[in-house]
């Protein structure tokens, strides 16, 4: 394809990204990088070997790992049986289901611990219930957080993070052609053969790729262990190593170490994929799925149901302390009220979180909305010889750690005595995070916005903007009068979820957001929880639905303009 020549809003759009991604991408993780290795410019490796040679961080490593691979295992356990049903059977509502499979990913388990604990408790609701059936002797209860919350951790990434596997599952499953299985029949393979021989290497790729996004998310969570109260793991140890940068190089040398790891995953998926040698048969059109009858619907439906009302449990148990008064020894709560909700308006800190995490989020997604639309617009108007990589660099947030940012952040825009002190007020969040908050959101929601609009651009004719180039319309007009508002749908789609995920982003605003007065929805509910004021819980779950409902809300609407394709952009 012939390359054409750049134009100056080209080069100056080219030029401004290039300073975007180099300040707020590259700077941080190289400073990381540069400090992890020596704080006062000598070259050392003490920090990474103290970090192996230390008992208690290789338990953190260990701990982070196996919770990350068993939450990988068993959402792969889920997951594979749901994706077969769904791309290999035809039922009445097999796209709702499919769709109602996703939900339990825009539910935060950084909100969903909370409840969690009061159902799990040694008196918890679960308890409580068996004791009042008589299925559990009062005097001898299960502990099921045991391990100091090791398991409910699993749980709730599980239930959190399986619908991401089953997006690239299903697609890859909805690739293979159900001629293949029906050979392997007529030869006698039964259909746990047929699996192992034929779907299962066919889609490993796809699962694979998944598998590391999930794993990588999983290893990295911070919110979920901080409210459960296991600190032994890695991105605990990450955050409280932040506020010792100065004297105590750990937490760099821990970042660049979960980066290693992070880089060697997606090598070793890039090699799975590209040394397979495995292809996906196209599905035959001639091919038609089998219709399941009555009662097979029924217990795909029931199957479906079970794991949506499971992973929808530790959220409802949210809502339900939010509205209790008093919640103790009792399976429902024994006093009902609308208070805390009131305490959250009236409360000058958590009311300024709510704002603040309004302003952060709106803020975000403005950034977001000029650098997606940019870099959209360069990717499908631009044949540029560099498009794959900024392709890359665009979604490369998708599988940076927001903690791995967040700590690039903080540290590598620290007060420094050779800048301004006006800048100095703007970068540093010691003093003040706004800026950097909206920048950190910015960058983590990136992928979704270019993704939205770049779509967008694809299905817009390119006729109508060379029509409106030849009566003399520049390349801004015709963006402005033409592009955008017909790719208006997929713009708006591409903010909302933006503004959305950022209402409750966990890691960036628990480590920049350093003042009270400064306080997103996120940080003011860690904090609440680690009051002994006994109403503080029903304070925090309250802050918590309203910020979920902002985040489904923003969600529900992103889907409705986008359909379909609003998973595409949680796939690997």
């Amino acid at each position: 394809m012939k390359r054409e020549r750049l134009g100056f809003g080209t080069i100056l759009l080219l030029g401004f990204l290039f300073l975007f991604f180099t300040a707020f991408l590259a700077y941080p993780l190289a400073f990381t990088l540069r400090r992890a290795f020596g704080l006062e410019g000598e070259f050392t490796m003490n920090h990474f070997r103290f970090i192996l040679a230390s008992p208690f961080q290789r338990e953190a490593f260990l701990n982070s790992a196996f919770i990350a691979t068993l939450t990988v295992f068993l959402s792969t356990a889920l997951v594979l049986p749901l994706a077969h049903v769904v791309t290999a059977w035809k039922f009445r509502g097999r796209l709702l289901l499919s769709a109602c499979l996703l939900v339990p990913m825009i539910l935060p388990p950084f909100v969903g611990a909370i409840g969690l604990k009061q159902l799990l408790a040694r008196y918890g609701s679960l308890n409580l219930l068996l004791i009042h059936f008589n299925l559990m002797d009062p005097a001898h209860t299960i502990d099921w957080l045991a391990a100091g919350g090791f398991w409910s951790i699993i749980l709730l990434q599980v239930l959190h993070l399986y619908p991401v596997l089953y997006l690239n599952v299903s697609a890859a499953m909805a690739g293979v052609d159900p001629s293949l299985r029906e050979s392997a029949a007529s030869l006698g393979a039964t259909g746990w053969r047929q699996f192992r021989t034929i779907t299962f290497p066919l889609i490993l790729p796809g699962w694979f790729a998944g598998a590391v996004i999930v794993w990588i998310w999983s290893f990295t969570d911070l919110g979920t262990p901080l409210i459960t109260g296991f600190s032994r793991v890695v991105p605990i140890q990450i955050f409280d190593a932040v506020n010792d940068l100065n004297t105590n190089p750990q937490g760099y040398a821990l970042v660049v170490l979960t980066l290693f790891l992070i880089a060697l995953l997606f090598l070793a998926t890039r090699r799975l994929a590209g040394a397979s040698g495995r292809t996906v048969v196209p599905r035959g059109t001639g091919v038609a799925l089998p219709v399941a009858g009555p009662l097979r619907t029924g217990l795909f439906w029931l199957a479906g149901s079970f794991l949506l009302a499971l992973a929808l449990i530790p959220h409802l148990s949210v809502l339900l302390v939010s509205l209790s008064g008093h919640w103790f020894f009792t399976v429902l709560p024994d006093v009902w009220t609308t208070a805390n909700y009131a305490e959250v308006a009236a409360h000058g800190l958590t009311a300024s979180a709510v704002r603040n995490s309004l302003v952060y989020s709106g803020l975000s997604s403005l950034v977001d909305f000029f650098l997606g639309v940019g870099i959209a617009w360069l990717l499908a108007r631009r044949h540029l010889r560099f498009g794959a990589l900024l392709d890359a660099l665009a979604m490369l947030p998708l599988a940076l750690p927001g903690l791995v940012l967040a700590f690039g952040y903080f540290a590598g825009f620290e007060i420094d005595e050779r800048r301004h002190p006006l800048l100095d007020s703007w970068l540093d969040p010691r003093t003040n995070p706004v800026f950097l908050l909206v920048i950190s959101y910015s960058v983590r929601r990136l992928p979704y916005i270019v993704r939205s609009a770049y779509a967008g651009f694809l299905q817009t004719s390119v006729t109508l903007e060379e029509a409106s180039a030849s009566l003399g319309a520049g390349p801004l007009r015709t963006l402005r009068r033409i592009t955008l508002p017909l790719t208006a749908a997929h713009l708006v789609a591409g903010m909302l979820l933006t503004f959305s995920f950022a209402m409750l982003e966990v890691s960036d605003s628990l480590i920049l957001a350093q003042r009270d007065r400064f306080y997103p929805i996120t940080k003011q509910i860690w904090q609440l929880m680690g009051r002994i004021d006994p109403r503080s819980p029903g304070v925090a779950c309250a802050l918590g639905v309203l910020g979920m409902i902002l985040l489904g809300a923003g969600l529900a609407v992103a889907g409705r303009l986008l359909g379909r394709r609003l998973g595409q952009l949680f796939r690997a």
